[in-house]
């Protein structure tokens, strides 16, 4: 019973767990003659034969044939008088072959091995996922949502592996069911106690990389080249692409035939808003691009800094920081220049009031605060409301309600 059982146990691994023949072979000879070493002191005598195709094996043990007075160690040695028991015809100085049965192991030493096989097995099952998954890191995998929890998603993937999604890397708009098909990119693999963690991410900028990879073939091909990607999960991203063929307008290449190609990676991004925008070299022409949708009037770049001044029509502004300060945040971390908002000189209306003339009663970093978001006059912050200008800085409520009296004040 005990022979059937182990049996069963490396023939059900050899079945399920995508272990090689070699690497099965291997394993159940170690497992083997680390019993036998314990059991007779050395392993050294025996031969171990293994059929993995019917789940079968053998071990047989090798013994010099000595005269019955000079019997020193049973395991390496077999008297004459045993030999012949086995056929008549040994004699003094051959070898004897004869099978070990595994039932004369005893049932604890049986159930002791069946434990390391299955232990060594799994243990070579967590490494081949490990490795798999080490070699895939920056790749999209697609898996079904297994459980959802508070923290995080565990996920299946074809194999039946586990991989983890944390809250922390779905998009915000992102809510899974169980036995939903998930799409993401492996960011991350460790072993903790053993055991492979593989972590997923939908914010990552790789994902986005990854996914016009799969929608536009001349990414895939190297002709257009993806030199940055920043974004915020869910709500917009920026996307600087170049094309070293002239004849590829790297831009409409990504966006396709009315949008054909980004709208699918907008929709597995919740809907999030791609601005994809030509590289250049040019710094001055860079930036502007990276500001769009606004139109800029002129700018001025200190490199010195990585800062650059820009100067826009009033209607121009809102448009350049966008909803929420992600345009001109994103449009920040895309070119890696601080950028400054300000209204075309001689723009403004005749009898609005510069910010700076209120340094008297407003501290000099409340109104650097204002002009971070464009606001440079009395009016340009009065046209806001209290809510979107709380959302727009780091200032608190009741701060931005004593500014806007201040100004208020000026026009009563």
């Amino acid at each position: 019973m005990e022979n059937l059982n182990l049996i069963d146990t490396f023939s059900e691994f050899k079945e399920l767990k995508n272990i090689d023949r070699a690497t099965m072979m291997s394993v159940l000879e170690d497992v083997f003659r680390s019993l036998l070493a314990r059991q007779y002191g050395s392993d050294e005598n025996f031969d171990i034969i293994v059929n993995i195709d019917k789940g079968d094996f053998e071990i047989w043990r090798n013994r010099e044939v000595v005269e019955d007075s000079e019997l020193e160690d049973p395991n390496i040695q077999i008297s004459l008088s045993d030999a012949k028991k086995i056929d008549e015809d040994y004699e003094v100085g051959e070898e004897v072959s004869d099978e070990v049965k595994l039932h004369d192991f005893g049932r604890r030493a049986i159930l002791a091995l069946r434990q390391h096989l299955t232990t060594r097995i799994l243990d070579l099952e967590k490494n081949n996922i490990y490795m798999k998954y080490k070699d895939r890191i920056g790749d999209i995998v697609t898996g079904e949502v297994y459980q959802v929890w508070k923290r995080e998603i565990l996920i299946l993937d074809d194999d039946g592996n586990e991989l983890i999604l944390p809250k922390s890397e779905q998009i915000p708009s992102d809510h899974f069911r169980k036995g939903d098909t998930i799409r993401a990119v492996v960011i991350k693999v460790e072993m903790k106690n053993n055991t492979p963690f593989i972590i997923l991410s939908r914010t990552s900028p790789v994902f986005l990389e990854r996914l016009f990879e799969l929608e536009v073939p001349e990414i895939f091909d190297g002709l257009i080249t993806i030199k940055k990607i920043v974004r915020v999960p869910g709500e917009r991203a920026k996307v600087a692409v170049e094309s070293y063929d002239e004849r590829i307008d790297p831009v409409g290449a990504c966006v396709g035939m009315k949008g054909s190609r980004i709208h699918g990676i907008v929709r597995e991004l919740r809907n999030e808003n791609i601005d994809v925008i030509n590289y250049t070299t040019n710094l001055q022409l860079y930036i502007s691009r990276a500001l769009s949708p606004a139109k800029i009037t002129s700018l001025k770049l200190f490199e010195d800094d990585n800062r650059v001044e820009i100067y826009l029509k009033p209607s121009e502004v809102s448009l350049a920081i966008g909803k929420g300060g992600l345009n001109i945040k994103l449009a920040s971390q895309l070119t890696g220049f601080e950028i400054d908002v300000y209204r075309e000189p001689g723009s403004e209306d005749e009898e609005d009031v510069n910010l700076e003339e209120f340094s008297d009663e407003i501290d000099g970093w409340i109104i650097d605060e204002f002009r971070s978001i464009g606001c440079d006059t009395a009016k340009s912050v009065l046209r806001l409301t209290t809510e979107d200008l709380v959302k727009r800085t780091d200032l608190e409520e009741e701060t931005i309600t004593e500014v806007i009296n201040i100004l208020k004040a000026e026009f009563e």
